[in-house]
């Protein structure tokens, strides 16, 4: 694997380092580092440029009067395709792109990716930024790795030394402090069939909330419900989850409804590899959110960066004019409208540890620098084979900013299967982050009320 040149040795350190870079480094950032710890300037032969800012509102995106929760028009719409990756011109750009996506070209004759030019969208607010410096040479992993402290408000590991840091990095990135969703998850068959599931989600990050501090958030840095509603035999089931920040304290909270009980239980088994909420076993809990949870099962290695191609700006995707049927097309979405751009991403490699269960014994991770978005993973099974390809297909949520994912997808080469995740085309908006929620608003009697209204 060729990465890019001049990566300093400090940075690809295992994960015996535990984090607070030195003061003299933490000055690079908002200087030759973005303010989250990208490399501010482009590559060599111009293909990817400089970052300049990204989208930091809706004037910047060229939106002045755009109002939330309205789906977000497309700032790049009028781009022309640089050129479009087939089977007949795969050899030419084989180098970059991931080994997920050459295996996806080689399962299927009709697969391709059609190339933009690249545009570094990424940005988050100010405060973000200014958290984010605080926190480079404060942050530390725990003895395990399996949580940080010493951090709040912004990314803790801006400039990262270890696989951990980045996927912690990955966990708490900027998404605002609370959001509600209206999505659609598709399993759809080897033959393009799928009946769509709906679903409302909501989180709480009080990491992120104004004037918060570790003490006070008492471990727990991000709360979720997720209600599924439709089809009608599925709708009721209620998920709570609270996520600790600190893994090697205590071990994620999670409680379900059970509309046909019509109780709360406990749901010790929502993590790793259990088969996530009516994805019909095509992702696994931690695939949600592209990837999270404890990284206790796996030693985590810190490869360097790569310029490939990644799914980028895709607004086309939660565009309403875009139906479901139109996208969901068989063994892999209708890839006339997926967008891929040329972009500089972390390379990390999760190992399974000798002795723990997972269906993925290893997993790479290609993470975007601007913006600690995991944008694609690449799955093997126990026989070391590819297994699954996941790709973040990511945008900027201009208003607030925050480059997060407009779709999800898990891409199964075994069977011709594959989930979609995120669908927000056909909803009546897209996601609303203007509500306000406190931690009581996520507890198991809350839980039991929602369920039965």
């Amino acid at each position: 694997m060729k990465m890019v040149v001049g990566l300093a040795a400090a940075l690809l350190f295992t994960q015996s380092a535990l984090g607070g870079v030195s003061p003299q480094e933490a000055a690079r950032l908002g200087q030759d580092l973005t303010p989250l710890g990208g490399e501010k300037a482009g590559n060599a032969d111009g293909s990817i440029p400089a970052w300049t800012g990204g989208l930091k509102s809706p004037a910047d995106a060229g939106f002045p009067n755009y109002k939330s929760p309205d789906h977000y028009p497309d700032p790049y719409a009028s781009d022309k395709p640089l050129f479009t990756i087939t089977n007949a011109n795969l050899s030419q750009y084989a180098a970059r792109l991931t080994e997920g996506h050459k295996a996806l070209f080689k399962t299927y004759s009709d697969y391709k990716m059609i190339v933009y030019p690249t545009h570094r969208s990424g940005a988050s607010p100010e405060s973000v930024y200014e958290a984010t410096r605080r926190n480079a040479t404060t942050a530390k992993l725990v003895p395990d790795g399996n949580g940080f402290t010493g951090a709040m408000g912004g990314v803790p590991f801006p400039i990262p030394q270890s696989g951990l840091e980045v996927y912690w990095n990955h966990l708490t990135r900027y998404r605002g402090v609370a959001a509600a969703l209206e999505i659609g998850q598709a399993p759809l068959t080897a033959s393009g069939g799928f009946t769509l599931v709906k679903l409302k989600e909501e989180f709480f990050f009080p990491y992120y909330e104004p004037g918060m501090t570790e003490a006070a958030m008492n471990n727990i840095f991000v709360y979720f419900t997720q209600e599924t509603t439709a089809p009608a035999r599925l709708a009721g089931e209620v998920l709570l989850v609270q996520e600790p920040l600190n893994q090697a304290k205590e071990a994620r909270r999670a409680w379900i409804y059970n509309p046909g009980q019509r109780r709360v239980l406990r749901a010790p088994n929502v993590a790793y590899d259990n088969p996530g909420t009516n994805a019909d076993n095509l992702r696994t809990d931690d695939q949600f959110d592209v990837y999270n949870g404890s990284p206790n099962r796996y030693n985590w290695k810190l490869v360097g960066k790569k310029e490939i191609y990644v799914p980028y700006n895709a607004y086309r995707l939660q565009d309403g004019k875009l139906k479901y049927s139109t996208l969901l097309t068989k063994n892999h979405i209708n890839q006339d409208y997926a967008r891929y751009e040329l972009h500089r991403v972390w390379v990390v490699d999760a190992t399974l540890k000798p002795g723990m269960s997972h269906i993925y014994t290893r997993r790479t991770m290609y993470v975007d620098e601007d913006s600690w978005q995991i944008v694609a993973v690449d799955c093997y099974d126990v026989r070391g084979q590819l297994y699954r390809v996941q790709e973040g297909h990511a945008m900027n949520y201009y208003n607030l900013p925050s480059l997060w994912t407009s779709l999800e997808l898990v891409m199964d080469l075994s069977n011709g299967r594959y989930l979609a995740l995120g669908l927000q085309s056909e909803e009546p908006h897209s996601y609303d982050f203007s509500i306000k929620r406190t931690p009581a608003d996520y507890q198991p009697s809350m839980l039991e009320r929602r369920g039965i209204r």
